[in-house]
């Protein structure tokens, strides 16, 4: 089914941004080893999340519509 052009995202940056990388790391609540994208990690054991701020890159800023 093809995305009506109308519905697309708006905000697609111009140029391609580098992959993210998938990094590992233990919870530092319960320990359990969880993977996390550039260095910013969910734990679904016990729910623990780090902050934003600690990651390895800058998140990508939004492109909003004029």
């Amino acid at each position: 089914m093809a995305i009506a052009p109308e519905l697309e995202w708006l905000g697609r940056p111009e140029v391609s941004l580098p992959h993210p990388e998938i990094t590992y790391i233990g919870c530092a609540r319960c320990g359990t080893q969880i993977a996390g994208l550039d260095g910013r990690y969910a734990c679904a054991g016990c729910g623990w999340v780090n902050d934003w701020s600690e990651g390895h890159s800058p998140l990508p800023e939004i492109g909003l519509p004029a």
